[in-house]
């Protein structure tokens, strides 16, 4: 028998007949799941999932069972989640992909060679905020830099308060400094790029191989998917590990609250313009431009801010979202006529 609460389980509401269990990856038909019976295979009740509204379960799920020794058994149901990963389904017309489910933290992994990317990080910040647990920044291949203070200063400033860990899976340095988000009974999922290094920290933090890992490009610093579906581990430690494959792109979606705390910085200056519907261009007393002014907050913040803003409206009303962009468009060709009109008759506009 197995105790789920090693899994991370806390008993809920009564499950009328069915057990616990927790799904560790997901195919295309069916889940694997760990429940006190031990590990096996469970397919989705169709009148629940497939003509109900109930969420599809991710790995990390904790589902109700009905148990089956002599097959696949049968989830009856999505249990509540306390925090939930996803990011806009890369496949056009898909809506939202769900990643991971009932985790502690995200360690969100970046290598210190050509794919370190703050403007990606901020995405991953962003996602990880909204996804109810706390964000931690690792930075990977720390053997193969020849500086670290400095991505390490420039990930703090981003990410002000955010744990921030150079490491070497390689060689072992910085692992230790990761031991106290290594409690059992905790979960981690793990985002990143393909080659960051996501199997090969599993692998050291086991103490075994765990994980198939391979090379990286010497060209463009990019890996080749060596894990192809989101998979949960328990490690010999007792922490829980959820690994994904490489996400390049992490689109936005519903990250309302997410968006708040990556960049409470930059929302720390709004609402303090002198017109409330101000759009921060070229408005008179806008507090934006004049912080942007004063050197207290970058361009470049405001615009990965004003950027994934609109990506996020996309996501929660892409209809809406795109009737505004085709009305702005309308608006801006038919002030081009106008002016072309007025050029015409001789009057002139100053640029």
């Amino acid at each position: 028998m197995i105790d789920l609460s090693e899994y991370g389980y806390t008993a809920g509401r009564p499950l009328s007949g069915a057990v616990p269990a927790r799904v560790t990856a997901v195919f295309r038909e069916r889940c694997a799941v760990v429940c006190p019976n031990g590990e096996t295979f469970a397919r989705l009740k169709s009148a629940v999932y497939y003509g109900g509204s109930a969420d599809y379960p991710t790995v990390g799920d904790f589902v109700a069972l009905h148990y089956n020794p002599s097959g696949d058994s049968l989830i009856t149901a999505t249990l509540p989640r306390r925090s939930f990963f996803s990011r806009r389904d890369p496949t056009p017309g898909r809506g939202e992909q769900a990643v991971a489910a009932n985790f502690d933290y995200v360690f969100l992994m970046q290598s210190l060679n050509r794919d370190f990317n703050l403007r990606r990080l901020e995405r991953g910040l962003t996602l990880a905020y909204q996804s109810g647990a706390a964000p931690v920044v690792v930075l990977t291949k720390a053997d193969l830099a020849d500086d670290l203070e400095t991505p390490v200063r420039l990930v703090q400033t981003l990410s002000p308060g955010v744990p921030v860990f150079p490491i070497s899976a390689a060689t072992g340095f910085g692992l230790d400094a990761l031991s106290a988000f290594l409690e059992p009974r905790r979960t981690i999922v793990f985002i990143g790029s393909s080659g960051v290094g996501k199997s090969s920290l599993v692998n050291a933090l086991a103490g075994q191989e765990l994980m198939r890992t391979s090379a990286i490009r010497e060209s463009d610093s990019r890996g080749r998917h060596t894990t192809t579906h989101r998979e949960l581990l328990m490690l010999p430690c007792g922490v829980i590990v959820i690994d994904t494959p490489g996400m390049r792109e992490l689109g936005m979606w519903d990250v309302s609250e997410g968006l708040g705390e990556a960049f409470s910085d930059v929302e720390a200056f709004l609402g303090h313009c002198r017109f409330s519907d101000c759009r921060h261009e070229n408005e008179p007393g806008c507090a934006i431009r004049a912080a942007i002014e004063r050197g207290e907050l970058s361009l470049s913040r405001w615009e990965s801010y004003r950027a994934l803003r609109s990506e996020a409206k996309y996501a929660d009303d892409p209809a809406s979202y795109l009737r505004r962009k085709q009305e702005w468009h309308k608006n801006i060709a038919k002030t081009n006529r106008q002016r072309k009109k007025d050029r015409r008759r001789g009057i002139e506009y100053e640029e």
